[in-house]
């Protein structure tokens, strides 16, 4: 069935495109599907799309599955530490690490965890964004944030931050911005009710931002938020890569 329904999707978004769908072996469908969605325009879908593509990446979730933030151990009041894959994560909200267009990762089969919150979202996510922006008329300034619904991700909100790009040098300019993220984020989740929100480690990746300060900031800024605001959101410091791990954890004082 799995299989029948990405033939379809492939189908579906090759005739979008104008172009014939090829044949594929069923351990290259997947990667097809995720490149075809990466690249479509914030165009309208069809209820037979989204009606397929809505039980595929609900599949795929089950597949992988879910991690909730209720079964999780804080390191310190609130705060948590999480190695994986921020789209299994479920817990109010979870933050992208997003472009100045806000639009996702239009890259196909990008690593960056934009591209991978907009794939296993599904197309809405980027109808949504393009509906922002639309209405903002700019793009979106570094440091601000925004938020979506999550669709297919087991979180209930997606809130999207641009963060600062490093080329050469690290300035305290830069550094402003990343904390400005955070709060921004913070902010915006209190404001709609959020009881609990997880970071990815901004501007990390393609962004260039040094890992270990970066690493410093988000969680200054976070236990300053807090401590500021008397706010009792939840935050779980998600992280991918093994030596973002050790630097949050010692960072926390926490021990796997």
């Amino acid at each position: 069935m799995p299989n029948k329904i990405l033939d379809k999707l492939i189908q579906i978004l090759s005739d979008e495109r104008g172009v014939k769908a090829p044949c594929l072996a069923c351990a290259d469908k997947k990667s097809y599907f995720r490149a075809l969605v990466n690249i479509r325009p914030p165009l309208t879908a069809s209820e037979e799309f989204l009606r397929l593509q809505d039980e595929y990446l609900r599949e795929e979730l089950r597949l992988k599955g879910v991690t909730d933030i209720a079964d999780l151990s804080p390191v310190q009041p609130d705060i948590y530490l999480w190695q994986g894959d921020i789209t299994t994560l479920r817990c109010d909200g979870i933050v992208n690490a997003a472009n100045s267009q806000l639009l996702g990762c239009f890259c196909p089969n990008h690593g960056c965890i934009d591209n991978a919150i907009h794939t296993f979202a599904g197309v809405q996510l980027r109808q949504e964004c393009a509906k922002i922006m639309k209405a903002q008329g700019h793009e979106e300034p570094t440091g601000e944030a925004k938020i979506t619904h999550a669709y297919n991700l087991p979180c209930k909100y997606v809130l999207h931050t641009v963060g600062p790009i490093v080329f050469g040098k690290l300035t305290a300019e830069h550094e402003r911005l990343l904390e400005s993220c955070y709060r921004s984020c913070l902010a915006l989740a209190d404001k709609n009710g959020l009881k609990s929100l997880a970071f990815c480690c901004i501007s990390t990746g393609e962004f260039n931002f040094p890992n270990e300060r970066a690493a410093e900031i988000a969680v200054q800024t976070v236990l300053k938020y807090k401590r500021e605001t008397k706010s009792n959101i939840k935050v779980v410091f998600n992280v991918y890569k093994e030596q973002d791990y050790k630097i949050y954890a010692r960072l926390l004082g926490a021990n796997k």
